[in-house]
């Protein structure tokens, strides 16, 4: 995520690197869920799939690690009870009842729904060291989690609106 402070670039996203750059990047870093991991017949191959699938703000974000401007999430105050899942692929990844208000501008949470829903990344870009979360079923860059969260873990998931579905629990608000 960016740091509070930073300004986006004018088109709204920023990112590590340009859409460009990224179209440029090997397969292995932006298709793959993990080394070695097979890629789910349901999901896209090709780029252009992921493109006509996700739009062109839900694929920069996660499929060109761009990140959506602070406070400007549609979930961002989402208090409904509900599970919260991958905008790419429909993967469980976070509840509702781990969600925090961290005043950062990103929805957070304590943790993932399960430990293998998502997988961390080294991010050394932008000058920073920061971990990288990403869809552990389609690779889908997700944002950072960093360790000034809450008790009892101190885990604070920031992820972009953009890269989330919400479903509301049956009976819910």
């Amino acid at each position: 995520m960016n740091q509070p402070g930073n300004a986006p670039p004018a088109d709204g996203i920023a990112g590590g690197g340009s859409r460009e750059d990224a179209s440029t990047q090997s397969p292995s870093r932006r298709d793959a869920p993990g080394a070695g991991d097979r890629r789910p017949d349901d999901l896209p191959g090709a780029e252009e799939e992921w493109r006509q699938r996700l739009g062109a703000d839900r694929y920069a974000v996660l499929r060109d690690k761009a990140t959506e401007p602070p406070f400007s999430g549609r979930l961002l105050d989402n208090k409904a009870a509900g599970t919260y899942a991958c905008a790419g692929c429909g993967a469980q990844l976070f509840r509702s009842e781990d969600k925090f208000d961290s005043g950062t501008g990103w929805p957070s949470f304590t943790r993932s729904v399960e430990d293998k829903a998502v997988r961390n990344e080294a991010d050394t870009t932008l000058g920073m060291e920061r971990t990288e979360i990403l869809c552990a079923r389609c690779g889908g860059h997700l944002g950072h989690v960093f360790d000034d969260g809450p008790a009892p873990g101190g885990l604070r998931y920031c992820v972009n609106s953009l890269a989330l579905d919400f479903a509301a629990r049956d009976g819910a608000p």
